[in-house]
């Protein structure tokens, strides 16, 4: 036999259903976890466990989502919460319904344009991130409710109680929480209220401690046995704005009562025989993922190759224009009119890819928002769920930054957002994350800032087939394009997907940024195209599902300790 009837033969029995290759290919370096029921993927294995045993207790996927996100409230304070708000993509088998739901935080009622502006015109940053000025009334209890009173199996009490025995009895500490308290105590300890709960009288809390927290067991029972209410109108509602209100912020009990969750159908687009549903507006993420995709559609990504230079050219070329429409068309649809069928139209996608030299990058300045017809934050988490009836959870959520505010309202043990934040303090101007907002994000009471988190589904003839998502700020929405394009064109199977190093652009500043396991060479390559390059730490924590040839196949992201997938 010829040595290229061997190749052929190697390359047509290495790839199977959705193009990966085998569960254990000898040509595979990563390999993911594989189950037959039902399979949780979350940034911390103690909450991946409880989502796993509410699902062998015979919960559904919704609700192992809301266990999980009670739990991660406990045991990963730097995001997880109860304080902060997110978004979540779901799929219902009994009714092939795929629908997003709308928990991220709002803005007070006394909420103005110019509120985090000095007697100059300059932003305050320490009011507009770190103040009780900076929270924004939170959703995620409002949002957990919701879809496990609409969509879940079990109770609330159940669903719950595993985050009151973390809570309440407390948790092994790890190395990763002990190194973040101590990195961010200037941040926590400037508040009695945290200090009290996550530094001990004479030190810090090492790994192997026990952490307790007894004030937010309290809480969370309060949630289990009054459901919402107790957040948005009972004693823990009037803890919360009670604290807020003696400490200068605008949060009042009137803002917790009228907060809402919103259903909203998803952003969907196609890409080379997959649908993809992702999250609308106030998120930019669904958008820009659709409008991408859209744009890379022309290319052949496989025949170029993974993450050579003319890929990641391609890639970045990409995200730049996306990110210059994000400055100026995204914003609360509630509040602005956000040109959504124009920008994930094939049409405005091709007049982009048309602005693309594949010889030579852009320069950012040469760049502007486009006008397309017919009109977060680094300490995201996210977490995936799929369960032996078809149903798929991808939810996202956030206090923005690591442990929000650094505030806990007295006598909650709950750790306040700074979600206002990520309003557009003032239009044209960068938040935290070097983002550039225009009108459409500019503060407004009632109005939800505009967010990146980009929790997606992909599907094919058959069903769901894919679910991603991940933290990381302004890398969010290029992290979940990684994911896709390392799936699709590039056939890796999803820990290999998740484990291959990463790029982002976001338009400003104008640096392409790129993981240190980049290849040197393909560096070269990329400064010879004119990209300004520029070495980052790791990128997001993606947590992601596949469903390969009736199995669950699963990875966490070795990027943040303590992250595990689990399938029974």
């Amino acid at each position: 036999m010829s040595r290229p009837l061997i190749l052929i033969i190697l390359i047509l029995t290495s790839v199977n259903a959705f193009g990966q290759s085998p569960i254990y290919s000898s040509e595979a370096i990563h390999h993911p976890t594989i189950a037959k029921n039902g399979m949780v993927a979350t940034q911390h294995f103690l909450a991946t466990e409880v989502g796993i045993k509410l699902l062998e207790q015979g919960g559904n996927a919704i609700d192992a989502a809301v266990g999980i996100g009670f739990a991660l409230a406990v045991v990963l304070p730097r995001a997880g919460n109860l304080g902060g708000g997110g978004f979540m993509v779901l799929h219902d088998h009994i009714t092939s319904k795929t629908t997003a739901i709308n928990y991220r935080e709002m803005a007070p009622q006394s909420a103005y344009r110019d509120m985090y502006l000095d007697d100059n015109g300059q932003v305050d940053k320490d009011k507009f991130n770190k103040s009780y000025h900076a929270i924004g009334v939170p959703g995620s209890v409002a949002g957990m409710l919701y879809v496990l009173e609409k969509y879940g199996t079990l109770n609330i009490k159940q669903v719950i109680q595993p985050a009151i025995e973390l809570a309440e009895n407390g948790f092994e500490v790890t190395h990763d929480l002990s190194s973040l308290l101590k990195k961010y105590e200037e941040r926590l300890k400037i508040h009695p209220s945290s200090k009290k709960i996550f530094y001990k009288v004479n030190g810090y809390y090492e790994a192997g401690d026990t952490l307790i927290q007894k004030d937010l067991a309290w809480s969370l029972k309060q949630i289990a046995q009054n459901g919402a209410k107790a957040f948005y109108q009972g004693e823990l509602a009037k803890k919360i704005s009670a604290d807020i209100q003696a400490k200068g912020g605008i949060i009042t009990s009137e803002d917790l009562k009228n907060y809402k969750v919103e259903e909203t159908e998803p952003v969907w687009g196609t890409y080379k025989g997959y649908k993809i549903a992702s999250m609308p507006p106030p998120s930019s993420g669904g958008v820009h993922i659709v409008q991408m995709l859209n744009i890379l559609e022309a290319f052949s990504l496989a025949y170029l190759g993974h993450n050579s230079a003319e890929t990641i050219h391609l890639l970045a070329e990409t995200m730049r224009l996306a990110y210059a429409d994000r400055s100026e068309h995204l914003g609360d649809p509630n509040f602005w009119k956000v040109p959504t069928k124009g920008l994930t139209s094939k049409a405005y996608a091709e007049k982009l890819r048309n602005k693309i030299d594949r010889l030579q990058a852009n320069d950012s300045d040469d760049i502007s928002p486009d006008k397309p017809q017919d009109y977060e934050s680094e300490e995201t988490t996210h977490f995936s769920v799929i369960d032996k009836d078809g149903n798929v959870v991808s939810n996202t959520y956030t206090l923005n930054f690591s442990f929000g505010t650094g505030i806990v309202a007295e006598g909650t043990g709950i750790l306040l957002n700074n979600e206002m934040g990520d309003f557009s303090a003032k239009p044209g101007s960068q938040n935290a994350y070097g983002l550039i907002g225009g009108e459409a994000n500019a503060v407004q009471a009632h109005k939800r800032p505009l967010s990146s988190m980009t929790p997606t589904l992909v599907f094919d003839d058959q069903g769901p087939v894919l679910a991603t998502g991940s933290p990381g700020g302004s890398r969010i929405i290029s992290t979940v394009l990684q994911i896709i394009l390392n799936v699709i064109d590039h056939k890796l199977n999803i820990a290999e997907a998740t484990h291959a190093p990463r790029i982002h652009h976001q338009w400003y500043p104008d640096k392409l940024y790129y993981e240190k396991s980049l290849s040197p060479d393909t560096r070269q390559l990329l400064i010879g195209k004119g990209h300004l390059i520029e070495q980052r730490a790791a990128m997001g924590s993606t947590q992601s599902i596949q469903i390969l040839e009736g199995s669950l196949h699963g990875a966490s992201d070795p990027r943040r300790p303590d992250a595990q997938t689990l399938g029974y």
